[in-house]
């Protein structure tokens, strides 16, 4: 950091931003062959009007890192951390995680720090565990190849349940499911809206309305209802995040319904709507401690591809 300073990235327009965001495109889509298009596209339009929270660093006039946060009640999330390749080290992605973290933490009400951030350097990570009392939440992206279909599962989801597209109506719903589906389950400790009502509400109007997540596919997503109690008992979300690369974004059953076979018919439903819309490759993210959900994915053929972090900090 002798050259390098920290800046507030309020103090550039999205012009000044560009170069930046244009490598960072390119290497998600190397890296992840993840269309990071849109999301670069909102950080030039908030840095435009100077409502991007977060810091930069700056070398001899020039943004050669970044990252953007934002503030939800009680919580701060980090959105990206991103160092350009020709200024990248693991000491420089530290200083700038470092910074966003400790200016959140600094922040009046803040009780709650997340973040989850694919292209970050595990040394990083580990830096943070010691130096901040962070808590590490290692997690999986899988992907399933072109050509790659899942078989019918057992008869006797398809009688128990009805599955339907996706619509606006299932909204509360699904929200319903979330929180029921993870009280008490490992992701809700890396993502606090999974356990109201209301969290998941938020949580699924991101999903289906922020692009940042990829484009939502309505075809691809699917609602179970079970048909002895009429209760929605299943979900599943899916985007493309490129072309031909789709994401599943969620996928979760109720604790009535577990066991029945309802998350393979779910996945199984989504991968073959996927194919059908073009996607040849299907990816999704699992909490490595999540044994169950690891050991479906992989029967059904996905590949580990990239092992990353969620953070968590606590105040207490």
């Amino acid at each position: 950091m002798s050259q390098q300073q920290i800046a507030d990235i309020r103090n550039f327009s999205g012009r000044e931003l560009d170069p930046l965001l244009r490598e960072e495109i390119a290497e998600w889509d190397r890296e992840l062959e993840w269309d990071f298009s849109k999301s670069a596209d909102l950080v030039r339009k908030f840095a435009d009007a100077r409502g991007l929270g977060g810091a930069a660093i700056v070398d001899r006039g020039e943004v050669v890192g970044y990252g953007y946060t934002v503030l939800e009640e009680h919580k701060g999330l980090i959105g990206d951390v991103y160092v350009r390749p020709g200024w990248r080290d693991r000491d420089l992605e530290l200083h700038l995680f470092r910074a966003l973290l400790d200016a959140l933490i600094g922040t009046s009400g803040i009780r709650r720090v997340e973040s989850q951030l694919m292209l970050i350097d595990a040394a990083v990570a580990k830096a943070l565990q010691r130096e901040r009392f962070v808590r590490l939440f290692e997690r999986l992206l899988m992907i399933l190849d072109e050509g790659a279909r899942l078989l019918p599962g057992r008869s006797s989801a398809a009688r128990r349940f009805r599955l339907e597209p996706w619509a606006d109506h299932f909204h509360d719903s699904a929200a319903t499911v979330i929180s029921l589906a993870y009280m008490g389950h490992i992701d809700s400790q890396i993502n606090d809206q999974y356990r109201t009502f209301e969290g998941a509400q938020r949580f699924l109007h991101n999903i289906v309305q922020f692009p940042g997540c990829g484009a939502f596919y309505k075809q691809a997503s699917f609602v179970a209802t079970d048909l002895a109690t009429g209760w929605v008992a299943g979900i599943v979300l899916c985007s493309f995040v490129s072309e031909e690369v789709a994401h599943v974004t969620q996928l979760c059953v109720t604790p009535h319904a577990k066991g029945a076979g309802l998350g393979y018919e779910l996945l199984r439903r989504s991968v073959a709507a996927l194919r059908a819309g073009g996607a040849k490759r299907i990816s999704l993210t699992v909490t490595t401690a999540n044994e169950d959900a690891v050991q479906l994915y992989r029967r059904c053929g996905f590949r580990e591809t990239r092992r990353f972090f969620a953070y968590v900090w606590e105040g207490y």
